[in-house]
């Protein structure tokens, strides 16, 4: 009978090991050495075992034989590990889009026909303009709902009445998922939707990997206190520490822990070099 593995939004489904060795080689473990953690777990697993304890194993059994992979197989968690407030998010998602060719500002304030409007992120690409809802959750099993969707899409009809000579469009975007609901009604008005598997390709998740924008917080050599730190200091991307090595000081960073993490932000944030 198989094992039966509880989600993080209180469902449960049948353990499945192709799963885990996708998610393993995609942080770059080879198929041998993801083959490997999977025969391990599986004589761990229980009925009713969560995905976030497999998760953890697993990450542990990578970050014995490859601390970079372990980073990137842990960046889901890293973009939780945001904190509460949905700035540092915001930020990133800047970052994401500029290395994507677009013009991004962050906390904009702009005229619709009606009222003004508080936008997180503003992209703008040619004669482009996509106003972005950032919505951040620090719960993996916390969904975007129809709610946020409706009041999205009538920010940006909103909007355009203002800007009737330039070409609009709506995003939201989300760290986790989105309800049936809340796709449904989306698709039917046009309206973009970006969540971490969602869409099934060139969602949050392949986008974040093509631009190869690790968040400070994907850094497994730095403590929580640290990461903290860096981004209060508004720091959010692990390759701006290779920019200016003296923000590792700054967060309390000395001695040869600078070389360790040093090591790891080159083997996470520089394509094609590896720990």
């Amino acid at each position: 009978m198989a094992i039966r593995v509880l989600k993080a939004d209180g469902s449960t489904e049948a353990f499945v090991g192709s799963k885990l060795q996708l998610s393993l080689e995609r942080a770059g473990a080879s198929e041998l050495v993801a083959q490997e953690i999977i025969g391990k777990i599986e004589k761990q697993l229980y009925n009713g075992i969560t995905t976030g304890q497999i998760y953890h194993q697993a990450f542990v059994l990578l970050q014995e034989l490859r601390r970079s992979s372990a980073a990137k197989y842990s960046l889901k968690r890293a973009i939780l590990d945001f904190g509460p407030s949905g700035f540092p998010f915001e930020a990133y998602l800047a970052e994401l889009f500029r290395a994507e060719g677009y013009t991004a500002t962050i906390d904009k304030i702009v005229t619709g026909g009606c009222v003004e409007h508080e936008v997180d992120v503003v992209l703008t690409r040619e004669r482009i303009k996509i106003f972005v809802e950032a919505k951040f959750h620090n719960n993996p099993g916390y969904k975007t709902d129809l709610k946020t969707v409706l009041y999205v899409q009538a920010r940006i009809d909103d909007i355009q009445k203002n800007m009737k000579m330039t070409p609009v469009r709506g995003l939201v975007v989300t760290n986790t998922k989105f309800t049936s609901k809340a796709i449904q009604y989306a698709t039917c008005q046009g309206l973009e939707l970006l969540g971490w598997d969602y869409p099934e390709t060139h969602n949050l998740h392949d986008r974040i990997d093509m631009a190869k924008l690790y968040p400070i917080t994907a850094l497994t050599t730095l403590t929580k206190k640290e990461k903290t730190f860096l981004l209060g200091q508004k720091k959010v991307l692990c390759g701006q520490i290779i920019k200016d090595t003296n923000l590792l000081n700054t967060a309390g960073v000395r001695g040869k822990r600078v070389d360790v993490v040093l090591e790891e932000v080159g083997a996470l944030c520089i394509p094609g070099k590896d720990i």
